[in-house]
This record gives C-alpha cells, sequence and structure tokens, in this order.
C-alpha cells in the first residue's frame, strides 16, 4: 500500500480524497496556486506545494509542476479527483515514466474512451448496446444533410471528443441540421481543439442513467447500481439520484452486466462511469465512459455503503477486489443536486458572484456539511456523505 498519495486537484474532490486517504492511515500531499493558498485542502493535507500561478493553464494543467511535486515530497501516486488532468493520458504516461502510480485506469482505457467513435466501436464489439447512426466522422455540411435523411429524424448532432453538452445540437429538418452542424463543429473546436463531428439518431423522451463500475489488475470487474441524472439545464446535470426510479431490476441487471463488457474489453483498473441513454420502453444506449472519479459519485456510495476513493486507491498499489456482485445492494435513497449562480434579469444566463451569507443545511447522521472561510471571506463548502453513511451504520471511523 502506498505511504503517500498527491492530490492533483483542489477545493471539495481534493478535501474528499483526502479525508479517505487519511482514513487509510496514508500521508497527503496538496498542490495549489498562488490563489489558492488559503482553500481548505491546503490545511487539510499533511504537506502541501505551490505549483504556478492562479490560471490553471500555469498550475493545475502542468503535469511537469505536479511530477516535481512528487519528487519533492516523495509520493507514490497521484490522484486526479475529477477535471483538470484526470482524463488526459499523457498525464499518464509522463507519471509511468517516472515510475509514480496513477490512481485511475491505464492507457487504454484513458485513449481509447476519450474518443466518441473510437469508444462508440469498442463498446458495438463489446457486445453493448448503442444508439443508430452514421459510423463515420461526418464531412461536411453536404454529407450531414445526406447522412441525416439515411437515419431520419430528429437526429442528434455531437463533437467527436470532450463532453458535458458542448458541441451538440439537435435537428428535426434539414435547415436545422445544416446550422446545427455548422455551430457543433465551431463549438467542439473552441471547447475542445477538435472539430470532428458525429451524427446519431436523437432518442425522444430520454433519461440519461449512468452505471458505476470498480475494476482491479486482476480482470475482475463489478458494478455499483446506477445513477439517474435526467434533470439537466443546458445539457448539464442538476439532480443525481440512486437508484434510478425508472429502472427494473432485469433493466438494471443487462445494463450493468453491458458496463462490465466493456471494462473488461479496455482492460480497466479503478472506478468509473458507462453513461447510457434510456428510452420510454427502458430500451437503453451507449453514450460514453468517464474514467475518473465523477460529482455524483456520492449518491453511490450512499446506497451501497461503500468508499469508492478508499477502492480506487486500493486497486491502484495493486490489490484484488474482495467484493463481489452479489455483495453489492441497494440501501436506501440518495439525492445530490446542484446549485446555479444565474441572473434572472439577462434570461437566466450564468453569474458568477460572491457569497455573502450561507445558511448550511441541518446535520444529521444522514448528512454532513463542512465549510471554511477562505482567503477574502468567501466560503468552501465540503459534503463527505461517506462519513455520514459509515455513521449511519456504526462503523464511523472518521
Amino acid at each position: 500500500m502506498f505511504e503517500k498519495i498527491l492530490i492533483a486537484n483542489r477545493g471539495e474532490i481534493a478535501c474528499r480524497v483526502i479525508k479517505s486517504a487519511q482514513r487509510m492511515g496514508i500521508k497527503t500531499v496538496a498542490v495549489y496556486s498562488d490563489a489558492d493558498k488559503n482553500a481548505v485542502h491546503v490545511h487539510m493535507a499533511d504537506e502541501s506545494v505551490c505549483i504556478g500561478p492562479a490560471p490553471a493553464a500555469q498550475s493545475y494543467l502542468l503535469a511537469d509542476k505536479i511530477i516535481d511535486a512528487c519528487k519533492q515530497t516523495g509520493a507514490q501516486a497521484v490522484h486526479p479527483g475529477y477535471g483538470f488532468l484526470s482524463e488526459n493520458v499523457e498525464f499518464y504516461k509522463a507519471l509511468k515514466k517516472q515510475k509514480i502510480a496513477f490512481i485511475g485506469p491505464g492507457e487504454l482505457a484513458i485513449a481509447s474512451m476519450g474518443d466518441k467513435m473510437a469508444s462508440k466501436k469498442l463498446a458495438m464489439e463489446a457486445g453493448v448496446n448503442v444508439v443508430p447512426g452514421h459510423d463515420e466522422l461526418i464531412k461536411d455540411v453536404k454529407h450531414a444533410v445526406q447522412v441525416a435523411k439515411e437515419i431520419g429524424y430528429p437526429v442528434m448532432i455531437k463533437a467527436s471528443a470532450g463532453g458535458g453538452g458542448k458541441g451538440m445540437r439537435v435537428a428535426h429538418n434539414e435547415q436545422e441540421c445544416k446550422s446545427g452542424f455548422e455551430r457543433a463543429k465551431n463549438e467542439a473546436l473552441s471547447s475542445f481543439g477538435d472539430d470532428r463531428i458525429l451524427m446519431e439518431k436523437f432518442i425522444e423522451q430520454p433519461r440519461h442513467i449512468e452505471i458505476q463500475i470498480i475494476a482491479d489488475s486482476q480482470g475482475n470487474v463489478v458494478y455499483l447500481n446506477e445513477r439517474e441524472c435526467s434533470i439537466q439545464r443546458r445539457h448539464q446535470k442538476i439532480i443525481e439520484e440512486a437508484p434510478s426510479p425508472f429502472l427494473d431490476k432485469a433493466t438494471r441487471k443487462s445494463m450493468g452486466e453491458q458496463a462490465v463488457a466493456l471494462a473488461k474489453a479496455v482492460k480497466y483498473r479503478s472506478a468509473g462511469t458507462v453513461e447510457f441513454i434510456v428510452d420510454a420502453k427502458r430500451n437503453f444506449y451507449f453514450l460514453e465512459m468517464n474514467t475518473r472519479l465523477q460529482v455524483e459519485h456520492p449518491v453511490t456510495e450512499m446506497i451501497t455503503g461503500l468508499d469508492l476513493v478508499e477502492l480506487m486507491i486500493k486497486v491502484a498499489a495493486g490489490e484484488e477486489l474482495t467484493l463481489t456482485q452479489k455483495d453489492v445492494k441497494i440501501d436506501g435513497w440518495a439525492i445530490e443536486t446542484r446549485i446555479y449562480v444565474e441572473d434572472p434579469v439577462r434570461g437566466f444566463l450564468p453569474s458568477i458572484g460572491r457569497l455573502t451569507s450561507y445558511l448550511p443545511p441541518a446535520t444529521s447522521d444522514h448528512v454532513r456539511v463542512d465549510t471554511g472561510v477562505i482567503e477574502g471571506g468567501e466560503v468552501s463548502i465540503h459534503y463527505d456523505p461517506m462519513i455520514a453513511k459509515l455513521i449511519t451504520h456504526g462503523k464511523d471511523r472518521a
């Protein structure tokens, strides 16, 4: 097992990883930019290293800075959290070259699942249901119109790279197809530096349901049930809940088994999420695989009683899963919501401002909220559902 790990992230997720590591008796190293020198995660960790100026491009996104911090502190492994370098295959390779463990999946999984075209082909080969559509990239507007007619409207035009709803347009006719193709292409280029476009059938009355998996280096893969995130705004998830109120046992089992099949096809190791779109008749189709811990992982932890971060660390250290599929249960219901800051006067556009007052929810055995004051009087909110779950079951190790 590792004696010391570095968390290549900041904020809530850095605090979340630090808590699990501390419960495991592992020393932690926090990295921070000049702007985050007084952030909560910096004070929680056993050690901290400044890695550059405030802009992420000059600090958190520089692999060399992270590796230097590992060498400086003797950290044996890196947990990337989510965002930043968490799905960057070059970062994985740079760590491997320095013999520093990456607490996440391997090169094949990161590279193949990070591209929608490659991941769709691999999913098909693994026997996973995929959305009907065109198997190649869309060349231009003329090609887009031709393919849309073959598939049948409505169609989904979307970027091959990236995610988060960027580079996505729904077209119900030829005019929308032409304009949607151009807009998706431009948005994909500006957001991801990659303007490759795909097209597939748009599933009407869809539900967005994802399967959480955990896998080790010995080839064992277990699915940890589902999370539903159908309530969205601008293609961004608002409400996450587990289990889904829509799935039945048979569909859950089938989706889980297909997620496991895909994970095995890419020799997956670590925690990961296979996302599906599900129609009104419970037919489901593969969307993408996220090769990292997700923001919404706590709701899975709440209903299973499992610490996903702890499991990630253990399998990264080479340990075999002691968990089998029959051990995975559903205990209760969990919901996570995201807070949106918008300006109603300007058509509810996103509006970033300073938090001047904050009233936390009442804490109980099922909810724990930690708050900490950071530089400038702003408040950082940290919610640890894993501790709440462990307390509920009389196993508080905090």
